[in-house]
């Protein structure tokens, strides 16, 4: 069974938000085993040391990547759900059974995570609030699964 994590910079702090992403990761297990991890993020500081706070999470990022790393950033490749879908597909046709999904802080992330990523993708151009990018993430491996599973969820 192949198992994909979520990992993001900075605690989930709303309730609302919380309760969506439970929904998916829910609806996401009964498809692939599934997990979400944070890591604690820098106090920002303005553009002074923004290098330095993406070193800081960069290095705590990389400490829990776990097998074929997705980076979302701006910089990657647009990408639609049938390729995150087929993304999947490929990294288990391939034996890699595990997939982590990063989704870094405020001001990005090091070029250190940028150098592990495996593939780095964006879900567009649009600025999303973190703790949302973790809800669109969510249903975005939920629609990728319905589809590999044929379950019409994807239409």
């Amino acid at each position: 069974m192949i198992r994909l994590n979520i990992l993001a910079v900075g605690k989930l702090k709303e309730k609302y938000w919380k309760d969506a992403l439970e929904e998916y990761v829910k609806r996401i297990r009964k498809y692939a085993a599934m997990a979400i991890a944070e890591v604690a993020d820098e106090p920002d500081e303005g553009c002074r040391n923004a290098g330095r706070q993406q070193e800081l999470e960069g290095e705590r990022l990389l400490k829990q990547i776990k097998g074929f790393c997705v980076l979302l950033d701006l910089e990657g490749k647009s990408v639609t759900s049938e390729e995150i879908a087929a993304m999947i597909q490929n990294c288990a046709s391939a034996g890699e059974s595990e997939l982590t999904f990063v989704i870094g802080g405020s001001r990005g992330v090091s070029q250190a995570v940028k150098a592990r990523a495996d593939r780095m993708v964006s879900l567009g151009s649009v600025t999303f609030p973190h703790q949302l990018m973790r809800v669109i993430l969510a249903e975005q491996l939920y629609r990728a699964m319905s589809i590999l599973n044929n379950t019409g969820y994807h239409k």
